[in-house]
């Protein structure tokens, strides 16, 4: 019977143990949530299919080219049979003064662009969130988003009309002051400002809505509250809105912080001419003149690598920066 008493003692220890280790055994595998993850959820993956191809194919494949900026590369040996030379368009490239111009260029224009452009959307936002007529809200609205959905050819056409010394508005007003005629478009010192103030144009209003959903997302009480303090508009805009979308401005700035070397390559190839290369050429019409209108594949991917890595250098460089001194970041 002790015997016996001992084995019902401990028995719920060993019971407890043993059903411990029997969920320890149970427990699926890696594959095994993923398959049940597939077998629940089979819808939604079988939607992503046409993205994740997509993402393949113009993505990640033509990746596999960028091998030829280390080759000397001919279209009739093909990317393998290319033979290897090193850094060689590198050395070249930053001792082209063309691509040192552009590169110059590149960097002013996406500064003017960073400091009167990203502000603009933002300033946007909080004027409509102020706007209490919904009918003139939404008009309003609807002007300012509308640039955006126009094609860059159509809009680059509006903008060489307005700007024309015959027949352009910006030409009629200022003759109206006794100034004559001026050919913006031919001048290297107008190109940036021409450029910059389109681009605001065009995209501010778009990229306003962003604002506008995160502050669609700022409790009311909030406001409430304040109203109660006696606080004026001003001070609710200046204390509780902008403080509460300041994380959606911070991932917007990194953001435009990583495509701070991508300018916008339709709008300029269509108002640039050779007048205005020496402030109005970039990196990117750089890469397709060298490499679309003079064959030179290899030489304008190496360029377009360098873009590549310098843009990340900056997103990476500006997230760390942002998630140490103000704990918001893209990941």
């Amino acid at each position: 019977m002790a015997i016996d008493n001992q084995q019902l003692e401990t028995s719920p220890e060993k019971l407890a143990t043993r059903a411990r280790g029997v969920q320890r055994a149970r427990k699926p595998s890696r594959i095994e949530r993923i398959s049940d993850h597939l077998k629940r959820d089979w819808q939604i993956y079988l939607m992503l299919i046409p993205t994740i191809i997509w993402l393949l194919l113009f993505l990640y494949k033509p990746m596999y080219g960028l091998q030829i900026a280390f080759k000397d590369y001919s279209i009739f040996r093909g990317i393998a049979g290319s033979p290897w030379i090193g850094l060689d368009h590198f050395q070249t490239l930053f001792g082209n003064d063309q691509f040192l111009r552009a590169l110059r260029n590149t960097v002013i224009i996406s500064f003017y662009t960073l400091l009167f452009g990203f502000p603009m959307p933002i300033l946007l936002a909080l004027m409509f969130n102020e706007i209490l007529n919904r009918t003139f809200k939404k008009t309003a609205q609807t002007i300012v988003y509308l640039p955006h959905f126009i094609s860059s050819v159509i809009i680059a056409g509006i903008v060489i009309t307005a700007f024309s010394p015959s027949a352009g508005i910006v030409n009629t007003v200022i003759g109206w002051f006794g100034v004559d005629p001026i050919y913006f478009l031919t001048k290297p010192e107008w190109f940036r400002p021409i450029f910059v103030g389109t681009g605001i144009w065009q995209e501010a209003g778009f990229q306003s809505i962003i604002y506008l959903a995160a502050i669609a997302g700022v409790s009311p009480t909030l406001y409430e509250s304040a109203v109660v303090d006696g606080a004026s508009r001003w001070q609710m805009m200046w204390k509780i809105t902008l403080p509460s979308i300041m994380p959606t401005i911070i991932i917007m700035l990194i953001i435009r912080i990583g495509n701070i070397l991508e300018v916008s390559f339709e709008m300029i190839i269509l108002l640039y001419q050779p007048a205005t290369y020496e402030t109005a050429d970039v990196v990117n019409t750089f890469i397709f003149r060298q490499g679309i209108q003079s064959g030179q594949y290899d030489f304008a991917a190496a360029a377009g690598l360098f873009n590549a890595v310098v843009a990340f250098i900056l997103v990476m460089t500006a997230n760390s920066l942002s998630k140490r001194y103000s704990r918001t970041s893209l990941w």
